[in-house]
């Protein structure tokens, strides 16, 4: 929901950093390697109990994953590249819920399995969805120039990220912000449904 009103605010400097790196020859690919890679640290971080360097890590992933895109505009979008990108990208939000579990199980267990669930199945609807897009030659430029159609939805990229901010900065409220969220999340899914439900008869 909140992507639509941030990319545009945040997307001329994401340009001047890309132009830089793609001069220095830096491809997209290596930046979505190197985002994962630091959301991975993140996760550590985090399921060590280290929610600070676990945030700070997690917001550099994310300017790391809003650069591979940016780069990409200007090198060339290939379709390896928009693979990684989408495979990247739901392994890291898998791994942040499943570091709270790991920091406190006790206390996390269950809402991170809800929230887990909530994004196995939003993003199969997301996934789904782009497929029979892709087959009916379907185009869309809601969230800019994507590799694959690119359905909207209230729980987006940077609702994510304020709610894993949330989860770094208030651990103990982890199982509301993640039930809260998995609600979202579940709304979102529903509503995609309901959209293939009227475009694809």
């Amino acid at each position: 929901m909140l992507d639509g009103w941030v990319r545009p605010r945040i997307d001329p400097m994401l340009d001047r950093i890309a132009a830089v790196l793609a001069r220095r020859g830096v491809s997209a690919n290596a930046i979505t390697i190197g985002a994962f890679a630091v959301g991975l640290a993140a996760a550590a971080a985090i399921a060590g109990g280290a929610y600070l360097a676990g945030l700070i890590l997690l917001l550099a992933s994310r300017l790391g994953d809003g650069l591979d895109g940016a780069v990409a505009r200007i090198g060339g979008k290939s379709d390896l590249g928009g693979y990684l990108d989408i495979v990247l990208d739901f392994a890291f939000y898998g791994a942040i819920p499943m570091a709270f579990v790991l920091a406190d199980p006790a206390a996390n267990a269950v809402a991170g399995a809800v929230l887990l669930v909530a994004f196995y199945v939003n993003g199969s609807s997301f996934l789904a969805y782009a497929v029979m897009a892709e087959r009916r030659k379907m185009e869309t430029s809601a969230r800019g120039q994507k590799s694959l159609f690119f359905t909207t939805g209230l729980a987006e990229a940077s609702e994510t990220i304020l709610f894993f901010a949330a989860f770094c900065l208030f651990p103990q409220w982890f199982a509301a912000l993640a039930y809260a969220f998995a609600a979202l999340t579940f709304y979102t899914a529903i509503s995609r449904v309901v959209l293939a439900w009227r475009t694809l008869r």
